[in-house]
């Protein structure tokens, strides 16, 4: 396992992050020289996949951001200041370059305002070398198990929800297509009218309602309803087929989750950053 004592160079001196003892799928590291506090580093899923718990996550203070909130004395906040901060980071290898990415979360006081530049850069650099250390730690597959097995649950019932929300869409846009074919040819049909009208008798408005007209300028612009009518159907149809995906998906990943509930621990998984 790498040293439980980090030296981190920041913009406003170096800070000592010391790791604490791991409890199941947790280490918090207690800050000092340019810092005070703790950060709070656990496993997570990748930012783009539910079902792959091959990311770490850093908070700011002693707790886990994402289930619960740290009162505003225990945030951690420069040596010379008395203002706390929120904030989170997640660390993960990219699909197309297999580099480590880092994707950080807004920070804001406990009154709610943005760090400044240089104070920002500091709380990212402590929570990237906190995240990093856990990615390098020898327990790192125990770390992401647990928390693979804490996030399950709740995983399991968003994309539950998930999946019946992408199904209720595609099926909204199907209707909509369906109901699109019919509308497109009955206002073609007004359209051949009004111009058989304007021909017999021509008149302004019969005019202004045969032009391609934005609806703001005329709204009553037959010529731009048949237009919208016509892509209005393809377009729904597109969105249709992209909803059936997304149920799919969400399918695919919940099943993953409920077959790793029932998997044996695997080995030591890649480090997601590159051992300097």
């Amino acid at each position: 396992m790498t040293s439980p004592s980090l030296t981190i160079d920041t913009p406003a001196g170096p800070v000592r992050a010391t790791a604490g003892p791991r409890t199941d799928d947790v280490v918090v590291f207690e800050l000092g020289g340019a810092m005070r506090g703790s950060v709070h580093v656990t496993g997570t899923h990748h930012p783009h996949y539910w079902d792959q718990f091959t990311a770490v996550r850093a908070c700011l203070g002693p707790v886990n951001a994402f289930q619960a909130t740290a009162p505003a004395d225990a945030l951690p906040r420069l040596a010379r200041s008395r203002t706390g901060y929120r904030g989170s980071l997640t660390l993960y290898r990219d699909d197309y370059t297999d580099r480590p990415q880092v994707t950080v979360y807004p920070m804001e006081s406990a009154a709610g305002h943005e760090p400044s530049e240089k104070t920002a850069a500091t709380l990212t650099a402590v929570m990237r070398a906190c995240a990093d250390h856990v990615a390098h730690r020898d327990d790192l597959p125990e770390i992401l198990n647990a928390s693979r097995q804490r996030d399950t649950p709740a995983l399991l019932r968003f994309l539950t929800w998930s999946t019946a929300h992408a199904q209720a869409e595609a099926a909204r846009y199907e209707r909509e297509a369906r109901a699109a074919r019919p509308a497109r040819r009955a206002a073609v049909a007004a359209w051949w009218t009004v111009a058989r009208w304007f021909l017999a008798s021509p008149h302004p408005v019969l005019l202004l309602m045969l032009a391609d007209l934005p609806y703001s300028q005329f709204p009553d612009s037959l010529a731009r309803t048949v237009d919208v009518k016509q892509w209005w159907g393809p377009y729904c149809l597109t969105e249709a087929a992209r909803e059936h995906e997304h149920a799919r998906r969400a399918q695919a990943e919940a099943a993953s989750l409920r077959a790793q509930q029932h998997a044996r621990p695997r080995g030591r998984r890649r480090a997601l950053v590159t051992a300097h």
